[in-house]
């Protein structure tokens, strides 16, 4: 390689004693092609290697470095595996070498090199400000990879995080994410920082001026916070929760989490949050979870009760004994059906409710499909016992007698061989169900077949006499007994009463 004196040499021979290039090449002794590039410029040409820099440590551990990076085909774009999250999972199979060793190989391997993002830095109050966002991942959700959408809220001053999946981001996930928020933060913050999303805003007008959603004003209201909305396109102006997602992405749902429902996934969730309160982000002084009991302080009390986060609607029920809501149909109890009732949907369930007394006359998994009937069977069995009859066609019966254990089947065929028409007793067994858990129910139909007492007196019977030694009242402890002296006293004296009586004064 031509050195900084040799490449001067040939400049000032060539500009300043205006020799030919022939001569250069005779008289110093390079190549054509050398003498030209030294002419073109005085600055050497940064070195640049034909083959990575070795490293040892790395050894055997690059085809799993390539071969997880091969997955990053396979996962959503804002799920993929960085060089970093690469590094820990290599270090928690062994890998002893440092980070940079696996960006080198990841960056020279498969060309990645992208420029750094460049912020602004800013200063926050603690207690004063924090910043909502949603993103999408996706789960794995009883054994299916399923699109959820999470809810991030990210303190400005601590970067302290809460996040909540959904199916959805409606209006009702969206307060609900905001208020679990709160209470997972133990107060509300002052300030609340936003995109101007749906749920929220109605109208964006001139400058910061928005037209807010009526709900989302009274749950505005409600826990007293101020709401400020980022310019539309300018998501910088909250740039730390759009950096949360990312990480969320990266971090919390990569690999994938695996979870019977939504219900598993957020509290997997919620103990993340809680783990990466150990992290120390760059530019703080301590870690995340010593700057949040600075912050926690500085919260406003929350209300005395949770605002409603749900969706009421008035709806008919329909001759069927259900009501259609979104495209699905839920049952309601054959007792307490009413024509106009009141439908609550939370993110997660939907209540019945009767619109006169106020009372919850059913609940029910929501279903976000469309054309689903979420019905649970025992609500029909009042109506199956007046009408036996229609009892080995009815939808209902199917779906029940086909989640029961198979003891159930055994209990109905000994009811019709004993007592020849035994169906309808057998729905009168079953109402017990209207009261007790499936597994109490089947324990009990298992001892009674085992006595030979099947009918709906015996089984209650068992059942009653199960729930009143389990209710046992304890026996007190003398120790915590008030104190008995006034029962050891002598009896008082009666005569006393006659000498009251024989006194001039009373006579």
């Amino acid at each position: 390689m031509l050195s900084v004196d040799e490449r001067e040499r040939i400049r000032r021979a060539f500009f300043d004693e205006h020799r030919s290039r022939k001569w250069i090449e005779r008289e110093l002794h390079h190549d054509r092609l050398t003498i030209n590039k030294a002419l073109q410029d005085a600055i050497p040409p940064k070195y640049q290697r034909s083959v990575p820099r070795g490293s040892p440590m790395l050894g055997v551990w690059r085809e799993r470095i390539d071969a997880l990076w091969a997955t990053n085909e396979t996962l959503p774009r804002k799920q993929r595996l960085t060089a970093k999250r690469i590094c820990e999972l290599i270090q928690a199979e062994g890998y002893n070498g440092s980070e940079r060793s696996v960006r080198s190989h990841i960056q020279f391997k498969h060309k990645v090199n992208q420029p750094p993002p460049i912020f602004l830095k800013l200063d926050y109050d603690p207690g004063m400000d924090v910043q909502v966002d949603w993103g999408e991942a996706v789960a794995v959700l009883a054994g299916e990879e399923e699109r959820t959408q999470f809810l991030l809220m990210r303190a400005c001053y601590s970067r302290k995080s809460f996040v909540r999946a959904y199916p959805t981001q409606k209006q009702e996930s969206f307060l609900d994410g905001l208020a679990s928020g709160f209470e997972y933060f133990g107060g509300v913050f002052r300030t609340l920082w936003f995109d101007n999303l749906k749920t929220a805003v109605q109208d964006v007008l001139k400058g910061r001026t928005r037209r807010e959603n009526r709900h989302f004003v009274a749950f505005r209201s409600h826990y007293l916070f101020d709401a400020v909305f980022c310019t539309p396109g300018e998501g910088h102006e909250k740039g730390g929760v759009e950096n949360g997602v990312g990480y969320t992405q990266r971090n919390l749902f990569s690999p994938l989490p695996v979870a019977r429902d939504y219900a598993d996934l957020n509290a997997q969730l919620l103990v993340a949050c809680q783990t990466h309160d150990a992290r120390r982000v760059a530019g703080q002084d301590g870690t995340i979870g010593q700057a949040w009991e600075v912050e926690r302080g500085h919260l406003k009390s929350l209300p005395n009760y949770r605002y409603p986060c749900c969706a009421t609607v008035e709806l008919t029920l329909d001759g069927y004994g259900l009501i259609t809501f979104e495209g699905n149909r839920y049952s309601v109890p054959v007792e307490k059906a009413r024509k106009l009732l009141t439908v609550k949907a939370f993110p997660y369930s939907v209540n019945i409710i009767n619109s006169q007394s106020h009372e919850t006359i059913a609940s029910h998994p929501r279903n976000y499909g469309k054309g689903q009937e979420v019905i649970n069977p025992v609500h029909f069995l009042p109506l199956l016992e007046q009408r036996a009859g229609a009892f080995d066609h009815s939808r209902a019966m199917r779906r029940l007698r086909a989640d029961l254990p198979p003891i159930f089947e055994e209990l109905l065929a000994r009811l019709q061989r004993d007592e020849g028409q035994g169906v309808r007793e057998f729905v009168r067994i079953l109402r017990l169900l209207e009261s007790h858990s499936t597994p109490a129910l089947t324990a009990v139909v298992k001892t009674a077949l085992d006595l030979g007492a099947v009918s709906r007196d015996a089984i209650e019977l068992i059942l009653r006499a199960q729930t009143a030694s389990e209710c046992l009242a304890t026996p007190l402890d003398p120790a915590v007994l008030p104190s008995r002296a006034f029962l050891d006293s002598p009896p008082p004296d009666l005569n006393l009463y006659d000498t009251l009586l024989a006194h001039p004064a009373i006579g």
